[in-house]
């Protein structure tokens, strides 16, 4: 039960950002709205996911972990809903806003329930982590075949997404609640600001979010300014998100079964950086390739980094306070890569510049997890702690 309703609330963190991605230039078409305004639609659900992470602790320690969870999804819902009415722009960016705020508090206290109900923290996290891509993996292939059902009207196909998260809210009231104690052992009741790895967390999970948001906005329409027809753009984007779910499961189970998560931090790092080389200077040269490689490394980053403060702390607030301020201060800083993604598309005219920046961010990112090694001591303390 526990696990069925962890899988069911990560299905629902991503469909409502990623099936936009298919429909954007259509949508911007429609409203009349720039891509640097456009690019909101993304960009705003990831802010808040940033500046309200903060409030997931209190929230807890107030209404308990499983109550908290359960609204957020309630909020998911209502967000997905209200884009019956988003051919309003207004209602189409509100709706992200909302989106973002259920996303935002759920986050840190998922991860707090691993660390509450799991022993072997790496093999569910890869099971969190793949949900989640099944659930940006869904929505990015399957909103066009959604629209196209229903009137070919993007709003429906937008606004189907409601109801999986309706169906986990109805699953998470089921559960029964537990309220976290606010003064438990838990290194404090701020976010871990002053420590200098949780900075280093943070930065790796700030370079990877923008990376992948920015990807989930604009690498079809990069594939179609570089002369690949909508349908083959669009199944090369599905290809970068389904080849990411075996890696979601694979790589945090690799990183616990033999304590070397910091080498795939850095393979994984290598690995985007190579592939989004291609797409700025040759995207039409083996593209298929290309997809399959980014994809698997980037959702692989993305698990690796939602292991990071479950290693870091040790009691389910303190996880949620270190993973609430990697949220926080990663999500804050890669909400902007999406905007400025647009614009510098508006202002040169063509994709390349843009990937140009995200190859460099790349690289950064291969640089962070390189200092991402654990120290010899923290290392053995840490396998003798979390036995496979």
């Amino acid at each position: 039960m526990l696990m069925l309703a962890l899988v069911l609330a990560a299905i629902n963190l991503r469909p409502g950002i990623t099936s936009l991605a298919p429909l954007i230039e259509r949508i911007a078409a429609d409203l009349d709205l720039s891509r640097g305004l456009i690019s909101l639609t993304t960009a705003l659900p990831v802010l808040c996911m940033g500046l309200l992470a903060p409030l997931a602790p209190r929230l807890a320690a107030r209404f308990g972990l499983e109550r908290t969870i359960a609204c957020c999804l309630g909020l998911i819902g209502s967000a997905l809903l209200l884009r019956l009415a988003s051919h309003l722009g207004g209602v189409l960016i509100g709706s992200a806003v909302v989106l973002g705020t259920g996303i935002a508090v759920a986050g840190p206290l998922l991860s707090g329930f691993i660390k509450r109900h799991f022993e072997h923290v790496g093999r569910v996290v890869g099971w969190y982590s793949f949900s989640m891509s099944i659930g940006g993996a869904s929505g990015a292939v399957f909103s066009m075949p959604a629209t196209r059902l229903l009137g070919d009207d993007w709003s429906y196909g937008l606004a189907v997404w409601a109801l999986p998260a309706f169906i986990g809210l109805a699953f998470w009231l089921f559960l029964p609640g537990q309220r976290e104690a606010a003064n438990a052992p838990s290194g404090g009741a701020g976010l871990p600001w002053r420590e200098p790895r949780a900075w280093l967390v943070t930065a790796f999970f700030a370079i990877q979010a923008g990376l992948f948001y920015t990807l989930a906005t604009w690498l079809v329409a990069r594939y179609h300014e570089a002369g690949l027809n909508e349908l083959r753009a669009a199944g090369l984007f599905s290809t970068f998100m389904l080849v990411g779910l075996p890696s979601a499961f694979l790589l945090p189970w690799l990183a616990q079964r033999f304590d070397n998560r910091h080498h795939l931090l850095l393979g994984c790092g290598l690995m985007v950086s190579l592939c989004l080389g291609m797409l700025t200077f040759a995207p039409t040269l083996y593209p298929e390739l290309w997809a399959t490689l980014l994809g698997f490394a980037l959702s692989g980053s993305f698990s690796l980094s939602l292991v990071l403060p479950l290693y870091e702390a040790h009691s389910p607030l303190q996880v949620s306070r270190w993973t609430a301020m990697m949220l926080c201060a990663g999500y804050g800083m890669g909400c902007l890569t999406p905007i400025l993604a647009g614009v510098g598309r508006d202002f040169s005219g063509t994709y390349q510049l843009p990937f140009m920046v995200l190859t460099a961010l790349a690289l950064g990112m291969t640089i962070v997890a390189r200092a991402l090694r654990p120290p010899r001591r923290a290392a053995a303390s840490e396998s003798a702690r979390h036995p496979e």
